[in-house]
C-alpha cells in the first residue's frame, strides 16, 4: 500500500511517504520542521521530496492521511485543503486522525504503569485542548475539547495519569491544587506525520475531511457600517 500524511496542525509541518507499506520490503521517506509560520510554502515542496525520495509517484497512491485538528486556525486549514486537493488530483482514499490522538501515539511517549494518557496544547488564553485516552486500547476516555484548564484538571480523574504536550504543566500544576496526581512529560510533543504512515493502513477510509477547531475564530467579521444604506 503507498500512503502520504500530513500535518500542520500546531507548531511544525511534516510529511511522510511510504511506498509498500504491506510488503516486506517498505520504502519509506519522510520530513519534519518546526515553525510557527509558514506551512503554507514550505508543505507542498516537503511533500514533493518525501514521495521523490520513496520512489512514488502521486497517482499511485492508495490512501493520502491526514490530521484535521484541533490546532491553529490556519495550520487545520492547510492540512485539510492540501489533503483534499491531493486526493482529488490523485484518486487516493483518505483516512484521518485527530492531531491529538496522534500525539497519543506517539513512539516518544513511555511506557508508564498509568492507565490513563492526556494530549494537553496550550491554546492560550488560560485554555489547553486536550483529550484523555486508554494507553492500552488508545480508546477516547474524555472526548476531544476546548477548556479552560481548572475545568480540564476536574475531568482527568482521581489519577495518577500522564499529561503530555505544550499545556501539560500548566495542566498538572492545576490537577495538583485540586488533589489529582498528575505527571507532565514532553512539553515539546507535537503531532508527526511519519507515526501515520503505517497506522493508516489499517484506518477506516472516510469520505471527506472536515477541520475540527474546537473554538470560534479570534478574527470577527466587520460590524456593518451606519452609513451604508443611509439616505443622502
Amino acid at each position: 500500500m503507498n500512503i502520504l500524511s500530513l500535518d500542520t496542525c500546531f507548531d511544525a509541518c511534516s510529511a511522510a511517504a511510504g511506498r509498500g507499506l504491506r510488503s516486506l520490503t517498505p520504502g519509506i521517506s519522510f520530513a519534519y520542521e518546526a515553525m510557527q509560520t509558514g506551512h503554507a510554502e514550505r508543505l507542498l515542496p516537503m511533500v514533493e521530496t518525501v514521495m521523490a525520495e520513496a520512489g512514488l509517484d502521486f497517482k499511485s497512491l492508495d490512501r493520502i492521511a491526514v490530521t484535521y485538528g484541533p490546532g491553529t486556525f490556519t495550520g487545520t486549514r492547510i492540512c485539510v485543503s492540501a489533503a483534499r486537493a491531493l486526493a482529488l488530483a490523485t484518486g487516493a482514499q483518505f483516512v484521518a486522525l485527530s492531531s491529538l490522538r496522534l500525539m497519543a501515539m506517539s513512539a516518544r511517549i513511555p511506557a508508564a504503569p498509568t492507565k490513563r494518557i492526556a494530549i494537553a496544547t496550550d491554546a492560550r488564553r488560560g485554555e489547553v485542548y486536550f483529550e484523555i485516552f486508554d494507553r492500552h486500547s488508545m480508546q477516547t476516555v474524555v472526548e476531544a475539547q476546548c477548556a479552560a484548564i481548572p475545568a480540564a484538571a476536574k475531568l482527568l480523574g482521581l489519577g495518577p495519569i500522564v499529561i503530555a504536550g505544550s499545556g501539560a504543566e500548566q495542566l498538572a500544576v492545576e490537577a495538583g491544587r485540586q488533589g489529582i496526581e498528575a505527571t507532565a512529560i514532553l512539553p515539546d510533543l507535537l503531532p508527526d506525520a511519519l507515526d501515520m504512515l503505517f497506522p493508516a493502513c489499517e484506518l477506516p477510509l472516510t469520505e471527506t475531511v472536515k477541520p475540527l477547531y474546537l473554538r470560534a475564530p479570534d478574527a470577527k467579521p466587520p460590524a456593518p457600517s451606519p452609513f451604508i444604506g443611509a439616505g443622502v
